[in-house]
């Protein structure tokens, strides 16, 4: 299994719908870390670490969101590793 980290990029209605808070959640249960932060053009950032099998599930989770997102693309792409102790909400 090969430990990887990526950055995304998700565009859409993806602040004030709780968009962080879920996909923490959701990374913590598949034990990924890194972050999700929201950027000031309205997109949310996120980064994640961990089994690339596994970030595919949060990839996949990132392009529905929550219930109230609206998401219309996500562009990610593999940045270098770093090792983040846990998966915050900046």
């Amino acid at each position: 299994m090969s430990q990887i980290c990526k950055k995304a990029w998700v565009t859409g209605r993806v602040q004030g719908v709780w968009f962080r808070g879920s996909t923490q959640l959701k990374a913590v249960q598949l034990g990924i870390t890194g972050y999700a932060y929201n950027l000031p053009d309205g997109r949310v950032e996120v980064v994640m670490c961990g089994d690339s099998h596994v970030l595919q599930k949060l990839e996949e989770w990132l392009s529905k969101g929550p219930p109230m997102a609206d998401v219309q693309h996500v562009e990610v792409k593999e940045i270098p590793w770093d090792n983040y102790q846990e998966f915050d909400v900046r």
